[in-house]
């Protein structure tokens, strides 16, 4: 089960007929030196000089240039992804193999996960231009660390899920193989837990292309901070009302988001069915054009052949770690003194931050200033919840409908994947127009440019529930002749309660972070405002109020942890009590 070997079925590449095989090889050939070739001619423009008059303005809205700024995009969300995985594998697995490292990492990741990522952006500016202070790659950096705050903890939470769920034979196997930790890392947690890291990193990626356009123009202590890319081109579309312009960028995007699941997320979820456990099997295993060209060329298996003495060597290297053997029992005297020390430790550390943090907020904008954050918290909770209800009453019919009929899914599965992945934020000019024509305020208006985005977890999810009916359950229902209201209510409503949960708790957590962006609309030289907590902490961040950044980041993210802790893991928990199905 090792992750190391090439591609299953790179073996069979022998018994392929010559010119297939030739062909593939020459397909994957052209491919990687034109991905090698565009990585390179990308990189150029990173390390380029900086220029701080560079803004919204200054960038083209030439339709030549759009084709660079989607390939800068592009190469911004894969670095974001990459650094991503990483950080994954490393916070993940010492959480899942350290109790005492467990206690304060998860719930560390649960608070990060609150924060709205937009917030990291005027948090980690500053520190990055003093890194990287003549270069572009200052702010290259900042506005990939917030593609990277956008995918890094939904990857992190079901790495460490697979890891603290595995097969406890699995887990003596490893330990009578004497494997190292290296060794039990790439040859058990990894392919345990790749089906769960495949189809978040999906989801992940998906939600990313939004944080993407936002991060590349950033507002921040009155300067703007553009860089070139698709979410540039089309900010710059919108304040020269270039509409022309801006449908060529929803084109482009269209077509981006397409090929990128096409050429990366349909072949990697294909293949990634190989690591499945046990007897469950989909209905359909899932196909990929890309991975049958892969799997008939013979290249992937002689480059893992020639990477073979590194592999050996980075193996010998690493066990200097020792063997991945925790002791299944400890002195209860000696742990109990190890849990006071590191308890004691951490508590220290957080009154310190908390003490620190409440006397520069008390020193410069006051305490009550707590007060006007949580009232304006209030009115973009409500809005919060108005959305969720409506996508509730509009979606959970739709979703039922279309993953209760297998013809239905095959075609409008592609299609909602692709709706959930687009950003939201390329529709908010025409949304704008709109309002600006109607005169309806922001404040109402508000709320559908939130839903733009994270209505999709909703329909998404519900269908993923619908179509995991058992069959059996369906006959029965029929056959016994149940009325529609009736089947309804003791059939679907529990089959899909599970899945609503889990498409709620996203939508209700995008929403907050497009509240960031969907109370401060701009269309030309109209501005429009709703009176709401993201409308708070925009601003606060365009003008450089730090303090005012801060209280409303907290405030915040104390919505969003209260709302799962009263709200969503109460519902969670019934969901997987009462109305488990299977």
């Amino acid at each position: 089960m090792s992750i190391l070997r090439p591609f299953a079925g790179a073996a069979s590449a022998v018994t392929t007929p010559t010119r297939t095989r030739l062909a593939a090889d020459a397909v994957v050939l052209v491919a990687f030196a034109a991905l090698l070739w565009a990585i390179v001619d990308l990189s150029h423009g990173v390390l380029a000089p900086f220029d701080p008059s560079q803004n919204v303005a200054a960038v083209s809205t030439d339709l030549a240039t759009l084709p660079y700024n989607a390939a800068r995009s592009l190469l911004r969300m894969f670095v974001g992804l990459a650094l991503s995985l990483v950080f994954t594998f490393v916070y993940a697995t010492v959480a899942a193999r350290s109790r005492r490292a467990e206690k304060v990492l998860i719930p560390i990741l649960d608070i990060l996960q609150s924060v709205p990522v937009l917030a990291f952006l005027s948090v980690t500016l500053s520190v990055w231009l003093v890194l990287f202070p003549n270069s572009e790659l200052g702010v290259e950096c900042a506005a990939v660390f917030a593609i990277f705050t956008s995918q890094a903890w939904n990857m992190t939470f079901a790495f460490y899920g697979a890891l603290t769920s595995q097969p406890r034979e699995l887990d003596e196997a490893a330990r009578l193989l004497r494997l190292t930790r290296w060794q039990r890392f790439w040859k058990l947690d990894v392919p345990s837990g790749m089906i769960p890291l495949v189809w978040n990193g999906m989801m992940s990626f998906g939600g990313a292309w939004f944080f993407l356009v936002a991060s590349e123009v950033i507002s921040v202590n009155n300067h703007t901070y553009a860089l070139p890319g698709i979410g540039s081109f089309v900010a710059s579309a919108t304040a020269e009302q270039n509409i022309p312009a801006l449908l060529a960028a929803i084109v482009t995007m269209v077509v981006m988001v397409v090929s990128v699941n096409a050429l990366f997320w349909s072949p990697l979820t294909a293949w990634a069915e190989r690591f499945r456990t046990g007897d469950t099997a989909p209905a359909s295993a899932p196909r990929s054009i890309t991975l049958d060209v892969l799997r008939h060329s013979g290249l992937p298996a002689l480059l893992g052949r020639a990477l073979r003495p590194l592999r050996e060597g980075v193996d010998r290297a690493m066990r200097v770690f020792g063997v991945a053997d925790v002791p299944l029992s400890v002195p209860r005297g000696r742990r109990r003194v190890g849990d006071v020390v590191f308890g004691l430790a951490v508590v220290a550390l957080v009154v310190w931050g908390a003490v620190t943090m409440t006397r520069a907020i008390s020193a410069s904008v006051g305490l009550g200033e707590f007060g006007v954050a949580a009232g304006l918290g209030l009115v973009t909770f409500a809005r919060v919840l108005v959305l969720v209800a409506a996508g509730t009453l509009v979606w959970v019919p739709i979703g039922v409908w279309i993953g209760m009929n297998p013809r239905v899914t095959r075609i409008a599965q592609p299609i909602v994947q692709v709706l959930a992945s687009f950003p939201a934020n390329f529709l908010f000019p025409f949304v704008t127009i709109l309002l600006i024509q109607t005169g309806v305020s922001l404040d109402v208006g508000g709320i559908f440019l939130m839903s733009l985005g994270a209505q999709w977890y909703i329909l998404f999810n519900v269908i993923a529930g619908a179509s995991a009916i058992p069959g059996d359950l369906r006959e029965a229902s029929t056959h016994l002749g149940l009325s529609r209201w009736l089947r309804w209510r003791t059939v679907i409503l529990p089959a899909v309660f599970s899945s609503w949960v889990t498409g709620g708790i996203a939508a209700a957590g995008g929403a907050w972070n497009a509240s960031i962006v969907a109370e401060v609309v701009s269309y030309g030289d109209t501005t429009l405002r709703a009176t709401g907590l993201g409308s708070y902490i925009s601003q606060a961040t365009s003008t450089g109020d730090s303090a005012r950044m801060y209280v409303g980041v907290i405030v915040m993210s104390v919505f969003v942890v209260a709302l799962n802790r009263m709200l969503w893991r109460p519902l969670y928990r019934l969901a997987q009590t009462r109305f488990q199905v299977g």
